[in-house]
């Protein structure tokens, strides 16, 4: 009883935070009955069933929440994000920009249409998000999320409106969507010394000099048709990859996964020298153990003396947010909401996202009072803890 009166003080600790986000108490106290159903036991945390765990014999009051209501899920997402730094921030900490794909049926929902989809592994009809993620010794969980609004939708305004989406709202490529959330995060000062992620961001010239121009340490997945320069001469990475030495490998574990520690053989070879002073840029290689053909490549940068492997475990941390995912999808909805509108898929992702800071901070102070020692910041917890601790609690929804 003391520890559930304890999680429902903190609960409406943070509540209180994000209060003066909504103009009227009605919308202050469905925001909370809605958070209390992302958290619940309920299995689908869609309108209806979020409506019945509140006590309400229609989904209209949660509609009229997500659609009409009057309040700014950008602010919302602010006040989650110093959530999160206040009680997880690490100076050592990675920032993970990655994406996840929410299916759906038809062509209403707001950036629907057929594309590739990570989550299903092919091209389905399908919503992408992208999602900025912190990881630290003490947990991981998001900081910034932006829906991916494709060059078809743009080019039509009916459409758009028709799904909520001002007119203002442009097509933006999805380096540029991760771009603007780590512009966030620097720009609000979050504590961190790391930016890892896939093609997505690391196939961006853009980012990468953004970031070296900070400067900011950073291991980002880079394709083969990328350019990089060795000796002032210009060369593609599969270049590179076709001529790959023999010798110089060293076998090293990316982080604990659900098997064990993940090894790989790792190889690194300097680039030119970057135009901040102290720091080193390097192409870093890991190779599959069971398939040598099976590689990946990253484009690093870090302070001079840098060991491999920390690049390595930075390399590894991208994990964290595949996890993050699969705590929130499982754990607090995230891509239970049935909504269609350009508002509605912000107001529901952003407290999700917020459901799923609060678990991991409970999770995280549970830990501290056990006595649990948190490990590096790219070593995240192991995938499906967070549903463990919500079981432990009654909070499981399986």
């Amino acid at each position: 009883m003391e520890e559930v009166e304890r999680w429902a003080a903190e609960l409406d600790r943070l509540m209180a935070r994000i209060g003066p986000r909504f103009a009227r108490s009605e919308a202050r106290e469905r925001a909370k009955a809605y958070v209390q159903g992302l958290l619940s036991p309920v299995a689908r945390k869609n309108g209806w069933q979020l409506a019945e765990a509140s006590g309400d014999a229609t989904p209209y009051g949660v509609q009229q929440f997500l659609y009409r209501a009057i309040w700014d899920p950008d602010a919302v997402r602010d006040d989650v994000r110093d959530y999160v730094i206040e009680h997880l921030g690490d100076e050592q900490a990675v920032l993970i920009v990655g994406e996840t794909g929410f299916l759906k049926k038809g062509r209403r929902s707001a950036g629907v249409q057929r594309q590739e989809s990570g989550t299903a592994g092919r091209i389905e009809n399908c919503q992408i998000g992208l999602f900025l993620a912190y990881a630290t010794p003490r947990g991981q969980t998001f900081l910034d999320r932006a829906l991916f609004l494709p060059e078809e939708w743009t080019a039509n305004r009916a459409r758009c409106r028709a799904a909520g989406i001002p007119d203002e709202v442009e097509h933006t490529t999805k380096p540029n969507l991760a771009w603007q959330m780590l512009t966030r995060a620097v720009e609000h000062r979050v504590p961190c010394a790391w930016v890892t992620g896939n093609r997505l961001s690391g196939d961006s010239r853009r980012i990468r000099l953004w970031l070296e121009a900070l400067p900011k340490g950073y291991v980002l997945n880079v394709s083969a048709n990328e350019d990089v320069l060795i000796g002032f001469q210009p060369g593609r990475v599969g270049d590179l990859l076709a001529n790959l030495p023999t010798d110089g490998w060293t076998r090293l574990s990316a982080g604990q996964g659900t098997r064990g520690p993940r090894w790989y053989d790792w190889y690194r070879t300097e680039l030119n020298d970057p135009l901040q002073a102290g720091w080193k840029p390097w192409l870093l290689v890991r190779r599959s153990l069971n398939d040598p053909t099976e590689l990946a490549t990253y484009a690093c940068f870090a302070p001079d003396g840098t060991s491999l492997e920390t690049l390595v475990q930075v390399a590894g941390s991208q994990r964290a947010i595949e996890a993050c995912f699969e705590e929130a999808k499982g754990g607090v909805g995230l891509d239970h909401y049935e909504v269609r509108s350009w508002t509605g898929w912000y107001r529901h992702i952003t407290l999700a996202c917020l459901a799923h800071a609060f678990l991991t901070v409970m999770r995280a102070s549970a830990n501290q009072t056990a006595g649990h020692k948190g490990g590096l910041p790219f070593q995240p917890a192991p995938t499906g803890s967070l549903a463990s601790f919500k079981a432990q609690r009654g909070l499981s929804s399986r």
